[in-house]
C-alpha cells in the first residue's frame, strides 16, 4: 500500500510540474536567467534591504513563486493567473498601446505591477510576509513583461492556441517562447546569466526604460512573431537562427531592468 501511494504522489508532482510549466513565461529557466542577472546588478543599499527580507537566498530561488502560487488552495493566489499577461489590440502605435494599457481592467501584468511596485515602494510598514510577496511578484511580474506573448492577443491566448511544429514535434507558439527556445540552449540558468551578462554600464544605461516602453516592445516583437508563424509554422533551425538572439536580448533586457527596478524600489 506504501508503494502505492509512492506512486500516487509522483503522479501528481509530474501533473502539477507540467501544468505550471504549460502556464509559466520564460519557464523556470528563463526566469531564473533574468533574476539572477538582476542579482548581479543590486545596489549595496538594495541588496542590504532585500536581505532584510529574504536572507540571503538568490532572487532566483523566487522567481517562479508566481507560478508555483497558481496550485495552491489559497484564493487569494491561485486566482492571480491574470496578473501575467495583458491582451491588447495588434499593431498599435506607442500612443495607441498606452491609450489600449489605461483602459484595460484592473487585474493584468500591466495594472497588478503598477499596483504592487507602488505598495512595495511607498509602505514601508507592511508585514513580513506580505513584503516578501511583493517582492516575488515583482521578480517574476517583470519577467513576464520581457515575454513578447505575454503582452499579445486574448482570442489566442497569447499563442497558445497557435499550433506550430518545432523541430517536428507538435507544440504551440507560446512554449516555444516559454521554454523552447531558451532550453535549447542547454545553459543552467546560472550558466546563462553569465554568458548573457557581458557588457558595461554604458552598454545597459541604453536599456532604460518605462513600464509603458517595456511592454510595447513585447507588443511589437508579438507582432512580428505572430506574422512569422501564419507564414510558417514548421519551426526548426532558421526559426532559432533568426530568434536566438532577440529571445537572450529580452533576458538581458529584462534582468538589467528588474535590477533598476529592485534599486527604485528596495534602495531608498
Amino acid at each position: 500500500m506504501k508503494s502505492k501511494f509512492g506512486i500516487l504522489g509522483l503522479c501528481l508532482t509530474v501533473m502539477c510540474v507540467l501544468n505550471i510549466e504549460k502556464a509559466a513565461a520564460w519557464g523556470t529557466t528563463g526566469h531564473r536567467v533574468v533574476a539572477e542577472i538582476a542579482d548581479r546588478h543590486l545596489t549595496k543599499k538594495a541588496r542590504k534591504n532585500i536581505q532584510k527580507i529574504i536572507g540571503n537566498e538568490k532572487l532566483a530561488y523566487w522567481a517562479n513563486w508566481a507560478d508555483f502560487i497558481k496550485s495552491d488552495p489559497d484564493p487569494v493566489l491561485n486566482t492571480t493567473g491574470s496578473w501575467h499577461f495583458v491582451n491588447t489590440a495588434s499593431n498599435l502605435n506607442f500612443e495607441q498601446f498606452k491609450v489600449a494599457l489605461q483602459g484595460t481592467g484592473d487585474n493584468n501584468l500591466y495594472k497588478a505591477y503598477l499596483r504592487i511596485k507602488n505598495e512595495a515602494k511607498t509602505n514601508r510598514n507592511l508585514p513580513l510576509e506580505k513584503k516578501k510577496q511583493d517582492l516575488y511578484y515583482i521578480i517574476h511580474m517583470f519577467g513576464d513583461a520581457h515575454q513578447p506573448m505575454h503582452v499579445s492577443r486574448e482570442e489566442d491566448q497569447g499563442g497558445n492556441k497557435v499550433e506550430v511544429t518545432y523541430f517536428g514535434r507538435k507544440t504551440n507558439l507560446h512554449r516555444v517562447w516559454d521554454s523552447e527556445l531558451v532550453d535549447a540552449e542547454k545553459y543552467s540558468y546560472t550558466e546563462y546569466a553569465a554568458v548573457l551578462d557581458v557588457y558595461n554600464a554604458a552598454k545597459y544605461k541604453t536599456y532604460k526604460a518605462s513600464f509603458e516602453e517595456v511592454l510595447f516592445e513585447s507588443h511589437e516583437l508579438a507582432n512580428k512573431i505572430y506574422k512569422d508563424a501564419e507564414n510558417n509554422a514548421n519551426l526548426s533551425y532558421r526559426y532559432s537562427y533568426d530568434y536566438k538572439y532577440i529571445m537572450e536580448s529580452c533576458l538581458l533586457k529584462g534582468g538589467i531592468r528588474l535590477a533598476n527596478e529592485l534599486n527604485e524600489i528596495y534602495g531608498k
